[in-house]
């Protein structure tokens, strides 16, 4: 049949909700990610200090098992309590802010490098649902290695030990998962903000380790130097150990910043990242002469 004898019409199909279009960028952006072996690799092993927890939790609850290998003490071979979340929080924190170095910087640059913001501009999709399709390729990913095994530890905890332990200490499980969304929202921001503003990602992986690595440093300069607690309102990594210690209800060794004085730093770098990207991310790019 010849092209002019078409009777072309518009689709009238189903449309995607708009509050869920955002998706599209972590969908097809976790296809690429997981063809990398070495982040596959990588991804794996951040999950064996899980189940190293696991089987702590599974051995300690069953001693009489290992009476028959070990001499156990009275109290248990360890304190499922505070500190062992707060260590598991710690541990896997770390963990989420090395795969945030490897997967991050790779997100923004690219597509301003190719000129292809205006490919998504030009639909309707907004700089807001960019900004958190983009964040929720790394929020979902580290969730996973993050507060959702954590919770599976609890839960398995809880039943081992029964309901009057689970509603005793359920303010643990609310601690750790607060205390992991805060982290990964933000190295999330700075890992937008970095790779918007640095469009090498060997680069921008860099520039991100340096500014956690060289933001503790120059907090210890500033306070040797004045004789000062306030550098640390520049460590990242401090503040919101700061604020892990705090949700835990496990006090400080040594007295730094206040918990408030650790959010309120925070929340300025997130905001300091969003303006970042706002300023970066845009259908069109003027460039003076």
């Amino acid at each position: 049949m010849a092209v002019y004898k078409r009777n072309y019409k518009s689709y009238d199909g189903a449309l995607t909700p708009a509050w869920s279009r955002f998706w599209i960028l972590p969908r097809h952006a976790w296809k690429g990610l997981f063809r990398q072996r070495f982040l596959t690799i990588f991804y794996v092993l951040c999950l064996f200090y899980p189940l190293g927890c696991l089987l702590a939790i599974y051995l300690n609850a069953n001693l009489g098992f290992l009476a028959q290998f070990i001499r156990v003490p009275d109290g248990g071979i360890l304190e499922i309590g505070p500190e062992f979340f707060l260590t598991y929080t710690r541990v896997q924190g770390t963990f989420a802010f090395l795969m945030t170095a490897f997967v991050g910087p790779g997100l923004v640059s690219p597509d301003l490098v190719n000129n292809a913001l205006p490919l998504y501009f030009c639909r309707p999709f907004t700089r807001v649902e960019y900004v958190l399709g983009k964040m929720a390729v790394i929020a979902v990913l580290l969730s996973t290695i993050t507060w959702i095994p954590g919770v599976a530890l609890f839960l398995v905890h809880s039943s081992l030990m029964g309901w009057t332990w689970m509603r005793d200490n359920w303010w643990l499980a609310n601690s750790m998962v607060l205390g992991s969304v805060l982290w990964i929202f933000a190295v999330s921001m700075l890992a937008l903000a970095i790779s918007a503003w640095v469009r090498w990602k060997i680069v921008a992986g860099a520039v991100l380790a340096l500014w956690f690595f060289l933001g503790a440093g120059l907090a210890q300069a500033i306070n040797s130097a004045i004789d000062t607690q306030k550098g640390y309102w520049l460590d990242l990594g401090h503040g919101i150990n700061r604020l892990w210690r705090d949700l835990f209800d496990i006090p400080e060794r040594v007295e730094t910043i206040t918990s408030e004085e650790a959010g309120a730093s925070i929340a300025i770098l997130c905001a300091l990242c969003l303006l970042l990207l706002w300023k970066k991310i845009r259908a069109y790019e003027v460039v003076k002469g």
